[in-house]
């Protein structure tokens, strides 16, 4: 068996196992729990803020390239290759450039 299926067992019945989201407030020391909706509203707001200060539309020469560069991305080794394509069909739509995928480092 390979060393992450070996070690699933442990990661998945693990008594300290993190089951709800973490969050530390910028300069907070203490993190606290919170919800799966905040957690994930949260983030959503954050990269559709970031795409739109950061989206351009066309290059210098006027091109239409409809992209940023102010997000990238490294999937996981533990998504299969229809998870890989459906993540990265995602991120392309968002016009994401920098997409990288673990099983390729």
């Amino acid at each position: 068996m390979c060393s992450k299926g070996a070690a699933l067992a442990g990661l998945v019945e693990n008594e300290n196992r993190l089951l709800n989201p973490m969050y530390r407030a910028p300069y907070a020391k203490e993190w606290k729990e919170v919800t799966w909706e905040w957690a994930i509203d949260n983030i959503a707001r954050r990269v559709k803020a970031t795409r739109d200060a950061s989206f351009t539309a066309a290059n210098a020469a006027g091109q239409t390239v409809n992209r940023t560069t102010a997000i990238a991305s490294v999937g996981s080794a533990a998504l299969d290759n229809e998870e890989c394509w459906i993540y990265q069909a995602m991120l392309r739509s968002l016009g994401l450039v920098y997409i990288e995928h673990q099983a390729r480092i």
